[in-house]
C-alpha cells in the first residue's frame, strides 16, 4: 500500500510515476560545511528499515532495473549525479539527482533504473522494508502484466 496523489491509501498497481516526488531536505550550511538530516515521520515519509549505498559504479553502467510491490525508497545523490528512470507500465519519467539535499521518493509499484552516473558518484538509498526477494519484479514484462491485472 502507498499514499497516492490524493493522499489516500491506494493499491501499488494504481501508482504512477506522478506519485513519485522530489523532496527538498533541510540543509544547514556553515563555514565548516553542510549537513542534511533525514528523520522518519518528519521529512521521510516512512520508517526506515534498511539503508544502503552504491559507489564505484563504472562509466556507462546502469543499476536498478526492478520494481517493488510494497517497498518505498528515498534515493539521494550523496555525491555526484545520476538519472533515475521511473516507469509505471504506461508512463515514463526521468529525474536527475545531483544535490545531496534532494531525495526522490519512489512509491511501490514503480519500475526504476539508474543511469548516467558521474565519476565518483554515490547513490544513497533509504528503504521502508528489509530485503525480501519476493517483493521484487526483476523482469519488466512481468511487472507490466502485474500492473495491468
Amino acid at each position: 500500500m502507498n499514499f497516492g496523489r490524493s493522499g489516500t491509501v491506494t493499491d501499488a498497481r494504481d501508482s504512477t510515476v506522478y506519485d513519485c516526488a522530489l523532496v527538498e531536505l533541510p540543509r544547514i550550511a556553515g563555514r565548516a560545511g553542510s549537513i542534511t538530516v533525514l528523520e522518519p515521520g518528519k521529512n521521510c515519509p516512512f520508517d526506515v528499515r534498511r539503508v544502503y549505498y552504491l559507489y564505484d559504479i563504472p562509466a556507462g553502467a546502469s543499476r536498478g532495473g526492478h520494481a517493488h510491490r510494497d517497498l518505498q525508497q528515498l534515493i539521494v545523490s550523496a555525491s555526484g549525479s545520476f538519472e533515475v528512470l521511473l516507469d509505471d507500465g504506461r508512463n515514463r519519467r526521468t529525474v536527475m539527482l545531483n544535490r545531496p539535499f534532494h531525495a526522490l521518493h519512489v512509491v511501490p509499484g514503480i519500475w526504476r533504473e539508474l543511469h548516467n552516473f558521474s565519476s565518483g558518484s554515490i547513490c544513497l538509498v533509504l528503504a521502508s522494508h528489509l530485503y525480501d526477494a519476493d517483493d521484487y519484479f526483476r523482469a519488466h514484462d512481468g511487472f507490466v502484466t502485474w500492473k495491468s491485472s
